[in-house]
């Protein structure tokens, strides 16, 4: 009896966290506009937005970047952190901002294009 109420609880706590992982998930794409046709900025460093969506692809927060003008990719990558990002999507990266977001558990996608196409190619290969 102990044991089938454990592996219950076990498989219920195992299909919440399968449930809840999108949720925790935080996309940032770096654009060079506010809007989601914009294209994905060239470097996520110098980037003038970053435009922040949930795990399921849902806009939820658009910035400016505060360190566009300076402070280098270390400085974004801690500023992003620091939002819950976990995934960021420029066209390229240097190597520190690659290894300091490495570090904080922060993945780099390569893309080019929209934001919106963007979202949706980290979406699918998930």
């Amino acid at each position: 009896m102990k044991k089938s109420i454990s592996i219950m609880l076990a498989i219920l706590f195992l299909a919440s966290s399968l449930a809840f992982a999108g949720e925790k998930e935080k996309i940032a794409v770096s654009a060079n506009d506010k809007t989601l046709t914009a294209s994905v900025s060239k470097q996520a460093g110098p980037s003038p937005f970053f435009l922040i969506f949930d795990g399921k692809g849902k806009l939820i927060e658009t910035i400016a970047n505060p360190y566009k003008e300076g402070g280098g990719g270390i400085a974004v990558a801690d500023f992003l952190a620091g939002k819950g990002v976990t995934i960021v999507v420029a066209q390229g990266f240097g190597d520190k901002i690659v290894q300091v977001m490495k570090d904080k558990g922060i993945k780099a996608i390569a893309f080019k294009g929209s934001v919106e196409e963007a979202v949706k190619k980290v979406l699918q290969s998930k």
